[in-house]
C-alpha cells in the first residue's frame, strides 16, 4: 500500500492569507506550511535553512507547493542543498521576480536569482498579467529550472485576489506531480 508524500506549503513574501489557495490546500490536503522567521523581510539564507530543517525532519521525500518567492526559495535551496533527494517534485506558482527594481529594496538578498536546473520534476504555473513577474520572465525561469510551463491566462499573481478559491485546476496539477 502506497502512501501520499508529505506536502510542504511554501508561501512567498508576506505569507499567504486565509483566502489564498495555499491556505485552503493546507487545510484540505493536510499540507504543512513551512513557517519562516520573517515574512516581511525575507532573507534567502534564513529561508533556505528553514526549508532544509523541515525537509530533514520528514519521513519521506516531499512534494513542494510554492507560490511567488516560495518558487525562488525552491530554486535557491536546490542549488545549495546536498539533500535534494528529500524532494519528490515541486509545483511552482507565480514565481516572484526579486530582480525587479521596485522589489530590490526588500528582496535584495535574493539577487542574483538562481537559474539552475532543478534535480526533481517540477511544473511552473504562470499568468499573463502577473504584476510581480512577466510571462517572458516566468518562461525564462521554467526553462532554466527544467520545469513544465503552464500558462493559465490573465489570473494576476495567482493568489486570493485572483478569485481561484481552492483552485481545482491547480490541485489537478499537484496530483500529476504526486503520481510521478
Amino acid at each position: 500500500m502506497s502512501t501520499s508524500p508529505p506536502i510542504l506549503i511554501l508561501p512567498g513574501w508576506q505569507n499567504s492569507g486565509p483566502a489564498h489557495w495555499q491556505s485552503l490546500w493546507q487545510d484540505q490536503l493536510g499540507g504543512t506550511r513551512v513557517e519562516q522567521h520573517d515574512w516581511m523581510r525575507p532573507l534567502r539564507g534564513d529561508w533556505i535553512a528553514r526549508l532544509e530543517d523541515v525537509l530533514l525532519s520528514l519521513h519521506a521525500p516531499a512534494v513542494l507547493v510554492a507560490h511567488s518567492m516560495g518558487c525562488q526559495l525552491v530554486a535557491a535551496w536546490a542549488a545549495h542543498s546536498k539533500n535534494s533527494q528529500r524532494v519528490k517534485a515541486a509545483l511552482l506558482v507565480a514565481p516572484g521576480d526579486a530582480e525587479r527594481e521596485e522589489l530590490r529594496p526588500v528582496l535584495g538578498s535574493w539577487s542574483p536569482l538562481v537559474l539552475k536546473p532543478l534535480p526533481f520534476p517540477s511544473t511552473l504555473v504562470a499568468s499573463t498579467d502577473d504584476p510581480y513577474c512577466t510571462l517572458v520572465r516566468a518562461t525564462q525561469f521554467a526553462n532554466a529550472w527544467g520545469s513544465q510551463l503552464v500558462n493559465i491566462g490573465a489570473r494576476g499573481h495567482i493568489n486570493a485576489d485572483s478569485g481561484l478559491g481552492n483552485w481545482p485546476d491547480g490541485q489537478a496539477l499537484l496530483q500529476e506531480l504526486i503520481q510521478i
